[in-house]
């Protein structure tokens, strides 16, 4: 442990890994609401967060729990189709409060290309909701509607069943072939998209 005269102890937040605290200052200085996007070890969750010295204000949020409760969703909550109509959610809910733009906050999560925290920013981008992020972080198309996991499903379910099933038990439970994963997410994202987010 570091020690010495000159040593400052960290804040307890930046300790605890919650808050980097250099981004977040540069964050809040910008005046600009946050898109903050957290993943726990089952679901992912988005906010859109506007500064106040009091505490961050909540103006709209969107949690992949209730693509399983109000949307029919019957896939994993925190897959990257998951994470994608989340997005899609809290952009739409962000366009009917009034809010056109958000700058991305990921906290203490490295930026990595392609992630399920970008697949939220694609997301509330197609819902309309202006954020500035490079196009090539973002996952593409295929992966977005969950082609990968519906390929790799089917040639497991031929090569190894037992192991079919033991991967894919929570999903084949809830009655949905991860074969059928693509057109489920169509069948969703459409159920948003009719009820506009709400």
């Amino acid at each position: 442990m570091a020690r010495g005269p000159r040593y400052k102890v960290p804040r307890r937040r930046r300790r605890e890994g919650k808050t980097n605290y250099y981004k977040r200052y540069r964050m809040v200085l910008s005046g600009k609401l946050r898109l903050v996007v957290r993943r726990t070890n089952k679901y992912v969750e988005a906010k859109i967060v506007k500064f106040n010295p009091r505490g961050d204000e909540t103006l709209v949020a969107a949690h992949s729990i209730e693509l399983m409760k109000k949307y029919g969703w019957k896939g994993s909550g925190k897959s990257l189709p998951a994470a994608y109509l989340t997005g899609l959610l809290i952009g739409l809910r962000a366009k009917e409060k009034g809010i056109e733009e958000a700058i991305v906050d990921l906290g203490v999560y490295r930026s990595v290309k392609a992630s399920r925290l970008y697949a939220v920013v694609k997301g509330a981008l197609e819902a309309g909701l202006k954020i500035p992020v490079s196009e090539e972080v973002l996952p593409p198309e295929e992966r977005i509607r969950g082609e990968h996991i519906a390929s790799y499903a089917k040639k497991l379910k031929e090569e190894n069943p037992e192991k079919y099933k033991r991967q894919f038990s929570e999903l084949l439970e809830r009655g949905l072939s991860p074969e059928e994963l693509t057109s489920h997410f169509e069948f969703v994202k459409n159920n948003i998209l009719g009820g506009a987010g709400k």
